[in-house]
């Protein structure tokens, strides 16, 4: 759940207009995180933060396609990803997962195609459109949980439709009975059919059909819709969250190992390393050259 949304895209108009000053406090904002969790996936320090230097000269040759309506720090872990998973590729190590697929619609025209653009563009649209309204009814479904403080029933559903998990692992990480797992499953999945037909009746098959889980499992990442705020994660650290928060944060941390938050945690508890303060200045010394070439692309 990123408020900053309105933030992010004025840094971004301000970077596509050249903006120096903006391109440093892009860096400084998420150099930290991103080496982080480079660093978490690569043997050496000099190899992660060549990853995120290449990352975020990615994120200025590709920023003229950028969408407004993703998450900048999404957007940026996914060029990371795809920057490690090459690394990985190129060094012949194993690769635990494929990265999500963050290319927008303009690299599934291939030659010889019979797909028009204009034609991919609408499909994208349509898909783009059921995964904002799939993010409403989950963002709906996760507050309520919330709200009433049940968050035992919220680490079952996030295990459930985030990681993926089986009802039976989900019994065993949760010291739960499975048929209570199996009911606050089929709790969960009727609320979201009764939101979903409350909004947009004709859109009740993003539920039903063979890839229901994958497309709520992608939605769930993408939107970041359980991922923690970094005053959360302070208060954490700082031992200060009262309960069940306390307890929900270490969860989403240790049970789920959410990538971002466990980045943004990494990054809180190097915020005061004098090593972070100058791995940023070289990074932007080093990339700020992009800058020109890559907004006027």
């Amino acid at each position: 759940m990123d408020p900053s949304g309105g933030a992010d895209q004025y840094l971004i108009e301000q970077i596509s207009s050249g903006a120096e000053s903006a391109w440093r406090q892009l860096i400084e904002r998420f150099s930290g995180r991103l080496l982080a969790f480079a660093r978490a996936r690569t043997n050496s320090l000099a190899d992660a933060e060549d990853l995120v230097q290449e990352t975020f000269v990615g994120f200025l040759q590709s920023l003229s396609h950028f969408d407004p309506t993703r998450s900048l720090e999404t957007y940026l872990f996914t060029i990371l990803r795809y920057k490690l998973y090459d690394l990985l590729r190129q060094r012949k190590l194993p690769i635990v997962a494929e990265p999500a697929d963050a290319e927008g619609w303009w690299d599934r025209i291939v030659p010889g195609s019979s797909e028009t653009p204009s034609g991919i563009a609408a499909q994208a649209e349509v898909q783009r459109e059921q995964e904002q309204l799939l993010g409403q009814i989950l963002k709906q479904l996760i507050h309520e949980h919330r709200d009433r403080d049940a968050f035992s029933d919220l680490q079952v559903i996030e295990l459930i439709f985030f990681a993926g998990t089986r009802n039976l692992d989900v019994a065993d990480l949760l010291n739960m009975d499975q048929k209570n797992v199996a009911g606050i499953k089929f709790r969960a999945i009727r609320k979201l059919q009764k939101y979903l037909a409350q909004r947009d009746p004709k859109s009740l098959h993003c539920l039903e059909d063979a890839d229901a889980d994958i497309a709520v499992a992608r939605v769930w990442r993408d939107q970041r819709l359980t991922c923690l705020k970094r005053s959360t994660l302070g208060s954490y650290l700082l031992g200060v969250l009262d309960e069940p928060w306390q307890g929900y944060t270490q969860f989403h941390l240790d049970v789920v190992g959410c990538p971002m938050c466990v980045a943004n945690l990494a990054d809180l508890e190097a915020e005061e390393d004098d090593q972070s303060v100058s791995t940023t200045e070289r990074m932007f010394a080093s990339s700020v050259g992009f800058l020109s070439r890559g907004t006027n692309t």
